[in-house]
């Protein structure tokens, strides 16, 4: 016969569960945001090469500064 304590225990695994698929409307809107920003970058030559270039000046101020 199940205790109190071990009925306790599998309802916390089971609001784990259901706070974890909360999780998953977060994580496809934060995946929409950066596949709009992906798309908006591959259309526009002269925003790609500007962050290409911001990605060098990072790089250089990586390697020389720090």
């Amino acid at each position: 016969m199940k205790t109190f304590k071990d009925v306790m225990e599998g309802l916390k695994v089971i609001g784990a569960g259901t706070a974890t698929i909360a999780l998953a409307g977060a994580a496809v809107g934060i995946g929409k945001i950066f596949s709009s920003l992906i798309h908006s970058v591959a259309r526009s030559f002269a925003l790609t090469e500007a962050i290409a270039l911001f990605a060098l000046m990072m790089a250089f101020l990586i390697l020389f500064v720090l």
